[in-house]
């Protein structure tokens, strides 16, 4: 598969776009920005675009309506018409549910989704499940049932409190985490590889941007965040690009 590196813009021909790692809130309009622009010139002939995870910087359940979020489902909806638009939670975002989605004219994923696209068995995921020499926070993971409940039974301020506490909490641990901890396990790329018989992941998660080539011709993309720049991975039938511009 031929790979080519370029700065943005919309181009014609099949294509199929991943975006992942935007970590959208409404402390950083810029991100908000970067993204509607994205959405109003980069879609138009595409097949579709897949959201691989961390759409949102904090996400604490559907029922947390407001000005920010509603522009975000709203811009979404639009871009809907053009084309399907599918999901995958992230870390950030995993009690992202259907009432946001339909909102949003989303489709839902499962955390490890596969298909074939342009005659290439593909796995697509968030890719926090790949690292697994964190072993806190895959312990954490293992408890997502319990704050799916929370968010069920608890009072929206209440999860308020506790969002707000977690991200203190996991921007400390982070800064302390070495890098190869924080990046996924070549292991457990092949081991899922060969689980789902493909020969091409993509993922997002690490905020490492690039193109991965595995032994027994087999590729992993990884698509970047949107901290300082936008980062859209384009897929053809005849090869794959990263692209990325200055916010």
């Amino acid at each position: 598969m031929k790979v080519n590196a370029q700065s943005a813009g919309a181009s014609s021909g099949p294509r199929t776009l991943f975006i992942g790692d935007l970590h959208l809130s409404a402390d950083r309009p810029d991100i908000l920005a970067a993204f509607h622009r994205f959405l109003n010139t980069e879609l138009m002939g595409a097949d579709a675009l897949y959201i691989v995870g961390d759409l949102f910087e904090a996400w604490i359940g559907d029922d947390d309506r407001n000005d920010f979020t509603d522009a975000v489902a709203a811009m979404l909806l639009k871009a809907s018409h053009q084309l399907p638009i599918y999901f995958c939670n992230g870390n950030r975002d995993f009690l992202l549910g259907q009432r946001f989605a339909r909102r949003a004219g989303m489709q839902l994923l499962p955390e490890v989704h596969c298909l074939e696209l342009y005659g290439i068995n593909t796995v697509i995921l968030h890719g926090d499940l790949l690292c697994t020499e964190d072993h806190d926070y895959q312990r954490f993971r293992r408890r997502w049932w319990l704050y799916k409940l929370l968010a069920r039974i608890l009072p929206l301020s209440k999860r308020q409190r506790m969002a707000a506490d977690a991200r203190a909490r996991s921007k400390a641990k982070t800064q302390q985490l070495s890098q190869e901890i924080m990046d996924v396990t070549a292991s457990a790329v092949e081991q899922m590889l060969c689980q789902h018989h493909a020969s091409q992941m993509i993922h997002g998660h690490t905020h490492r941007p690039a193109i991965h080539a595995l032994a027994a011709n087999k590729q992993r993309l990884v698509v970047g965040d949107w901290y300082h720049q936008d980062s859209v991975l384009v897929l053809r039938p005849d090869g794959c690009e990263l692209r990325s511009q200055p916010l």
